[in-house]
């Protein structure tokens, strides 16, 4: 927090946003055209960009009071054409049976009613620009990617991505949560994650507008090292949406859907800043670096966003954190017992607990006298999963302390089946920090990596799986 404070000098104003940007490169064509959800989406259905089914509209009292309540699906999203900010948005995500009763995210009743205030209020203005008399519209409900599941409430997760001279130039993740309603919507509690331009890896958060969270509140669910799917095509649909709309600085949310992938939701001719906090990092620098910069065609602006701001949020997250943000592979260096030095490829999975050696090269670094021994012991075959736990009791009651070297005994069930495996207490050096491990050894010659770095050993790092 500290180093992105010291660095405001980074950062986008809103004054700066208005004058510098919005006011120049957005034109008013562009802005009504961004402003109008019917009228953007039918411009990007045109060009051929996916969007949300339309299902029924409401322009006047009249509509209303013909329209048929029972032509509704289970779920849907009830919006204002010209709404902002997400106001006035509902969203249902079911119906009682028999019932005209749909239910809302928190499991309170919608009925028609509620349906008609609620439309009333859109039409008079109340949730608009500048309270002008509005339409209402029902759009289909997107369906949850099954990777988004353990991190949204109820509603669907949406990508920002800003775009500036058809370049993408910033990303986030934004996530509902309870206290947001199930919206996606930052104003109203949900969180906003940071997104590295170059590998649509997630990295810092925020919850509202500048509260740091590590984690999904009530879970031990981590909010960095989410990987999105579709990245590439992702910062694609927003620079077509800038050059299909005319806005120059473009805010595009786009959400990803099980069955149709990457959707745009809406465009924002004045996006928000609380993304440059998701982010740790500053607009106006990035502005500046693409302001003027001749890009010829899409493909390459993408790459340009890719190439050029891919790493920094990396950089400044190594800074906040104090810890190392390393790839799926890294090179790992040993020092032996006779003090020989070796270095290998180890495939980083956080999907093991334990890190695991290849016993060839456990005897190249001096233990090869302790798997000799282990050789000499007598140990259980062709026992169940249930009795593993009592068996490795008992072998560490026998044998722990039999030999220098061996710091524990475990038993491992994988794809090849249950092993007993001797683990020993080893160094190593990962991106040049120090690593004191408790390693299992095993064969691993058929195995292209001969180590495996277990989450044990990874406390001080941040993986960018790639």
């Amino acid at each position: 927090m500290f180093e992105f404070i010291k660095n405001s000098r980074k950062i986008l104003g809103m004054n700066s946003r208005n004058l510098k940007f919005i006011r120049p490169y957005n034109l008013k064509k562009a802005k009504r055209l961004a402003d109008d959800k019917l009228l953007s989406k039918r411009m990007l259905r045109k060009n051929g960009i996916a969007v949300p089914k339309l299902i029924a509209l409401i322009k006047t009292r009249e509509d209303l009071e013909n329209f048929d309540w029972q032509s509704l699906p289970d779920s849907f999203a009830l919006k204002p054409n010209r709404g902002f900010g997400g106001e006035g948005i509902l969203v249902v995500y079911g119906k009682k049976k028999n019932e005209d009763v749909w239910i809302k995210a928190d499991r309170s009743p919608v009925t028609v009613e509620d349906l008609k205030n609620h439309i009333q209020n859109i039409l008079d203005g109340s949730f608009s620009l500048s309270n002008t008399p509005d339409v209402a519209f029902f759009e289909e409900r997107l369906q949850l990617l099954k990777l988004f599941k353990p991190y949204a409430y109820k509603g669907i997760p949406d990508i920002r991505v800003i775009v500036f001279n058809k370049v993408p130039i910033m990303a986030m993740l934004r996530l509902p949560t309870k206290d947001s309603g199930g919206k996606a919507n930052l104003q109203q509690g949900a969180i906003g994650v940071g997104i590295d331009m170059a590998t649509g890896v997630t990295t810092s958060a925020i919850q509202g507008k500048n509260k740091f969270i590590e984690k999904i509140p009530g879970t031990r669910l981590n909010l960095s090292g989410i990987k999105i799917p579709h990245w590439k095509t992702i910062l694609t649909l927003a620079a077509q949406a800038q050059q299909i709309s005319g806005l120059g600085f473009l805010g595009a949310d786009i959400a990803i859907d099980k069955e149709l992938g990457p959707v745009i939701l809406e465009l924002n001719a004045r996006p928000g800043l609380s993304i440059q906090v998701a982010n740790l990092a500053g607009l106006k620098e990035r502005l500046e670096r693409v302001s003027g910069l001749k890009v010829k065609g899409l493909e390459k602006g993408v790459r340009m966003g890719m190439d050029i701001f891919g790493g920094e949020v990396e950089e400044e997250v190594e800074g906040i954190s104090g810890k190392k943000v390393i790839g799926a592979v890294e090179k790992v260096k040993f020092i032996g017992k006779n003090g020989k030095e070796i270095e290998v490829d180890a495939k980083i999975d956080t999907g093991a607990y334990s890190s695991s050696l290849d016993s060839e090269l456990a005897k190249e670094l001096g233990f090869g006298d302790l798997l000799d021994y282990f050789k000499t012991l007598e140990l259980p075959k062709n026992f169940k999963r249930e009795e593993a736990k009592t068996i490795e009791e008992d072998l560490r009651k026998k044998y722990l302390g039999s030999h220098q070297d061996l710091v524990d005994i475990g038993l491992v069930f994988s794809s090849h089946g249950a092993s007993i495996r001797p683990a020993v207490k080893i160094n190593f050096i990962m991106d040049g920090t120090s690593v004191v491990s408790r390693t299992n050894i095993t064969a691993r010659e058929e195995l292209k990596y001969r180590m495996i770095v277990g989450r044990r050993d990874l406390k001080k790092f941040l993986i960018d799986i790639k």
